[in-house]
């Protein structure tokens, strides 16, 4: 449910992104639910352009031509829908889950071949995004876990994801690194400490400070 706001979009500068990163199990999905519950309505987030991919029945293929597509698809779900929300012009800020970043550590052919492939420089890319969130993947033994139906990853592949994401967003001048936590509160804590620190001030009394 979203929260109503007092002021009015007049008083925003436009509307900033804000990606929410991470390896698989890293906790993004249930940060989202909590954000969506929380926020503004100045806060537009946008869904994960994997999960209308593939959870629209896109060909999840494990070879080179399959694993190209299907990050191509992901590639343009995900700047449609970052267009969208800039253009609809009803958001102060834009959190995304994920970036266009994301899909470089998939592609086949490495990340310099995806650049390529779509058309953009990573430096193009990272600069799409004021502020990147990397929520890091637990180990195992800390909570790790196969809830979302589009997850295929063992724990160890879930790590290595997680690493080669974090190198991916490396050069981005803005990004806070939220480590695994024993309680799953602590981590969203720290998230949420981050966000209240994006929103224009005027919004920032619907989200409570975390401790």
């Amino acid at each position: 449910m979203t929260t109503r706001c007092d002021c009015t979009m007049s008083a925003h500068a436009p509307a900033a992104r804000v990606v929410l990163t991470g390896g698989p199990g890293a906790g993004k999905t249930a940060v989202l639910e909590v954000v969506r519950q929380h926020l503004c309505e100045h806060v537009a987030v946008l869904p994960e352009a994997a999960s209308i991919v593939f959870g629209g029945g896109f060909p999840r293929q494990g070879d080179e031509v399959g694993r190209r597509a299907s990050q191509r698809a992901i590639f343009h779900v995900q700047v449609e829908l970052e267009r969208l929300a800039v253009e609809t012009g009803r958001a102060a800020l834009i959190l995304c889950d994920r970036g266009v970043v994301d899909g470089s550590i998939y592609w086949p052919g490495g990340p310099e071949d995806y650049w390529r492939d779509v058309g953009m420089t990573r430096a193009e890319a990272l600069a799409r995004y004021r502020t990147v969130i990397h929520l890091r993947t637990p180990a195992a033994d800390r909570g790790y876990n196969h809830d979302n139906p589009v997850r295929t990853e063992s724990a160890l592949d879930a790590i290595a994801l997680d690493e080669r994401l974090l190198a991916a967003w490396g050069a981005h001048p803005h990004r806070v690194v939220v480590d695994s936590a024993e309680s799953f509160l602590d981590k969203l804590s720290a998230t949420l400490r981050v966000l209240r620190d994006e929103l224009p001030a005027c919004c920032r009394e619907h989200i409570a400070a975390p401790p």
